[in-house]
């Protein structure tokens, strides 16, 4: 019997198995085919109206609401997409969307008009097989913002503010860890400082750690961090090991960014967005799908601010090469609906892709103290790409910081380097500074930061010779000049338009009254300048102080200037008298 029933259970067992394995195929069939519906049918998804009206270069925003999120991974299962454009236009700008919740349940869209009128939008939620859409319509009035700065299409040397025309003159700092400020109310007050010092733009980190300080008293704290974390970490305050999920952004951050990009905004700030540094090796590989998806994420999220550029790294020939950069810097400017400025900052300046689209500018690093001869070679590289754009050295030193690699003191002092930015703005060029950070974070008297994170206090004076510049510039139309040393003589610099504006800087010179100086003599000989037959108005302008002092009206083809009004380095400018 038991053998029987044996014999009976080798038989039955063949025919179950077939019949188990065809119910299994069947079944894995049918699970495959409704796994899209499975995995992507939130219950209900509502989109936001857009608001009736939005200042031009302001930004309409649309909040899309997943009720039961079921994505996954909602940073990589679903996607946030629309068109906006005028009534009856032909144009239709195509922007992406974010993610702007952990588990999938917000997610926004943002677009930036750049001229007034009546616009509509069509906005598409996808989840897998899952679809839904929603329209909507907005007004754009003029509301007399700046919007985005621009390569003056005129003067390509130059840029410009695209909502007003007005002519943007570059004078920038360097704040790194900004963003690792664990209060808004300390990055606000680092933002209203500079801005009340005339800096119009900061550079500032998206994603960057660092375990060295520079030999600088800026220590990681319970109020500032130097671990910038885009991403979500399991460690995220560990250097070496912070276990980074590439595919999952770290949203508080990002809004942390967002308030500060606006509280900059309204202020005229530009912030250089700069995409990582050479201080660390926590970074999604070099083209993958998650650096391409991290740099696709800030262009949606952060692109419809009007106030960026683009940054692809700071030390970038060290962590990336140039071919990255090209194919890099091309796919950022086509995710970018708006086309901010883009620019790279390599350790070694040949490495920039000047005759590239997509390069709005340069960005060099280096602590020369040849500024002025080092950026009239930088415009003749320019020029010899058969391209036009502006120049700018975004690192030339930091005030108080002596590296290796730079100058002996005092070649970081404030003085040193306030005089390196005439320097570099009389080769018609543009600077980026850096300021001391020895007043200490986390360090007594705890009050400081400067090129590290932005603060600073009322003993730090660097940007304060800085301002004097800017107020000098800003007097004439000095995008309309051109480097013209060969019509002064004796060590002087001239930037002009021949005929019309004549703006000359005479650097801090020996002490000249002293007869047995002979190795100064030449130095110390008489200044002329060349000019276009005419009357011209003529000031003094002290670089060190701000003070002005007027001239008699000047004639001639040839002028020799006077003695100057005091020792240090003085400006003179001549205007054509109308």
């Amino acid at each position: 019997m038991k053998q029987k029933n044996h014999g009976v259970a080798l038989l039955i067992a063949p025919e179950q198995e077939r019949i188990m394995r065809t119910v299994g195929v069947y079944t894995g069939l049918l699970m495959w085919m409704l796994a899209p519906a499975m995995v992507a049918a939130p219950k209900k998804v509502s989109f936001s109206q857009p608001p009736r009206s939005v200042d031009v270069y302001d930004f309409v925003e649309i909040t899309v609401n997943v009720e039961g999120p079921d994505a996954s991974n909602p940073f990589t299962d679903a996607t946030l997409r629309g068109s906006f454009g005028k009534v009856n236009g032909a144009d239709r700008t195509a922007v992406e969307g974010f993610c702007d919740s952990a588990d999938g349940g917000v997610f926004r869209i943002r677009f930036m008009p750049s001229s007034p009128g009546d616009y509509t939008c069509s906005i598409a939620y996808r989840q897998g097989s899952f679809e839904t859409n929603s329209t909507g319509t907005f007004k754009a009035s003029e509301g007399h913002r700046r919007g985005p700065i621009r390569v003056d299409p005129k003067y390509p040397w130059h840029f410009i503010w695209e909502g007003t025309g007005e002519h943007y003159f570059f004078n920038g700092t360097t704040a790194f860890w900004l963003a690792g400020w664990k209060e808004d109310r300390v990055i606000n007050y680092c933002i209203e400082r500079l801005s009340g010092l005339k800096i119009n733009r900061i550079r500032v980190l998206l994603a960057g750690a660092a375990n060295i300080f520079w030999g600088e008293p800026v220590m990681t704290g319970d109020n500032f961090t130097y671990f910038l974390r885009p991403w979500l970490a399991q460690a995220p305050n560990s250097f070496d090991h912070p276990s980074i999920d590439f595919t999952r952004f770290n949203v508080p951050y990002w809004q942390k960014w967002e308030r500060m990009l606006r509280f900059a905004r309204e202020r005229n700030m530009i912030v250089s967005v700069i995409q990582d540094i050479s201080t660390h090796k926590a970074q999604p590989a070099a083209g993958s799908e998650d650096e391409r998806r991290y740099l696709r994420y800030a262009a949606a999220r952060l692109g419809a601010f009007s106030n960026i550029t683009w940054d692809l790294g700071d030390d970038l020939d060290s962590f990336r090469d140039e071919k990255w950069a090209h194919e890099t810097g091309t796919l950022l400017e086509s995710w970018d609906p708006y086309k901010h400025l883009a620019s790279s900052h390599p350790v070694h300046r040949e490495n920039q892709d000047r005759s590239s689209d997509w390069f709005g500018f340069t960005s060099i690093q280096n602590w020369s103290r040849r500024q002025h001869e080092l950026m009239l070679e930088e415009r003749q590289i320019q020029i010899k790409t058969g391209r036009t754009i502006p120049q700018t050295n975004e690192e030339y030193g930091y005030e108080d910081h002596y590296p290796h690699w730079a100058p002996a003191p005092d070649g970081e002092s404030a003085e040193t380097l306030r005089r390196v930015a005439w320097d570099i703005a009389m080769a018609g060029a543009y600077g980026t500074a850096g300021e001391s950070s020895r007043r200490g974070t986390n360090i007594w008297p705890d009050a400081g930061g400067g090129w590290i994170n932005g603060r600073g206090d009322d003993t730090m004076i660097m940007l304060k010779g800085y301002e004097h510049m800017v107020d000098f510039f800003t007097s004439f139309e000095w995008w309309k000049t051109e480097p013209h040393d060969e019509l002064v003589s004796n060590g002087a610099y001239c930037l002009a338009k021949p005929g019309e504006i004549y703006a000359v800087y005479l650097p801090v010179r020996p002490i000249c009254g002293n007869a047995e100086a002979f190795e100064h003599q030449k130095v110390c000989g008489e200044i002329t300048l060349k000019l276009e037959p005419g009357t011209y108005e003529a000031r003094w302008f002290s670089a060190y102080t701000g003070e002005i002092i007027p001239l008699p009206p000047v004639e001639g083809r040839v002028w020799t200037l006077p003695k100057t009004p005091g020792w240090l380095d003085w400006a003179l400018l001549l205007q054509r008298k109308r």
